[in-house]
């Protein structure tokens, strides 16, 4: 495989924990094999007419935090001029992130842009694993009182989320009757303008949210993610516990069904949640995991990763 001219469209860079970061385990994967690697941040992406640029610098990294990365001089690139680019930073889901990707359209499929933009743009998280309803718990996307209610009064104890949310924030437990809704609603109403995710509570919570990696359509390697105690969120950033896992025939069962859409609509990197073999969310947008199954002894996905987009290159 020939070089490769890579850039990638990440939070600043100086901020991120490179321990548990996909975007760094990328980065040092592509490293590793003599691409180019360029880094800009959303704000240093233009359209010029019909160029899309982008104030890059060139970029160098090490797996040690403080002192991960070195960059060089900055300056203004056609990214068309590149074979690949990551689109790689991370929510909120919002409309600069939308407008990113809009901008980022414009260069397929000459430049390879990972995850596809224009998908990413169609397949919000919490949307898209709507399409996929038969291995979901039962879930309600409203932000109608009365309907709330309903969907309380016949699943019990529920959990309401933002719908562009991530990280697990704004994620409640709401029981079946709960003195607490009333306030909640109102803080929901007033912070969102969209609707949001009312979705029947799973008690095995407790026991681990299985985040899944599928590489071009194919389950590649799994996490599960415990919650700290007295919380119901499993993200890593909230506390939550790695531990090393296996896929479950309904978990496989689930990867088979999703992997040929993946595959079609250009996600090469994709992480799904399952809670007690139920789908909960599809991560197309910065999916993260890779460098903790890393560390708990599975494989290096950063290696399956860079193997797929050299062969869509090719």
């Amino acid at each position: 495989m020939k070089k490769l001219t890579v850039a990638v469209q990440m939070d600043p860079i100086d901020r991120i924990k490179i321990a548990g970061d996909s975007t760094f385990a990328l980065l040092l994967e592509a490293q590793a094999r003599g691409h180019k690697v360029l880094y800009y941040t959303p704000d240093q992406l233009s359209l010029d007419g019909e160029r899309v640029v982008a104030r890059v610098a060139p970029l160098s990294v090490k797996d040690e935090q403080g002192a991960h990365f070195t960059l060089g001089e900055a300056h203004a690139l056609d990214l068309a001029q590149c074979d690949v680019v990551l689109l790689r930073q991370d929510p909120p889901f919002d409309l600069a992130y939308i407008s990113t990707t809009h901008l980022l359209e414009r260069l397929m499929p000459r430049t390879l842009v990972v995850n596809n933009p224009a998908e990413v743009r169609n397949a919000p998280e919490k949307l898209f694993v709507m399409n996929f309803q038969r291995f979901m718990p039962p879930t309600l996307i409203t932000r109608d009182r009365a309907a709330i209610e309903g969907f309380r009064k016949h699943h019990g104890e529920v959990v309401m989320k933002p719908l562009y949310g991530a990280g697990g924030s704004g994620v409640f437990k709401v029981g079946a009757v709960d003195p607490n809704f009333g306030s909640l609603y109102d803080m929901f109403a007033t912070m969102f303008r969209e609707p949001w995710v009312v979705q029947k509570f799973l008690p095995r919570v407790s026991e681990g949210d299985k985040r899944i990696i599928l590489v071009d359509g194919v389950a590649m390697g799994a996490v599960n993610r415990v919650p700290a105690e007295n919380d119901i969120r499993s993200n890593m950033v909230r506390g939550g516990a790695a531990r090393e896992t296996e896929l479950t025939p309904r978990e496989r069962e689930i990867c088979a069904a999703l992997g040929p859409e993946l595959k079609a609509r250009g996600l090469i990197f994709v992480g799904i949640d399952v809670i007690d073999g139920h789908l909960t969310e599809i991560n197309v947008t910065s999916p993260t995991g890779v460098r903790a199954i890393k560390r708990l002894g599975g494989p290096d996905l950063a290696v399956a990763i860079w193997d797929a987009i050299e062969a869509r290159r090719a």
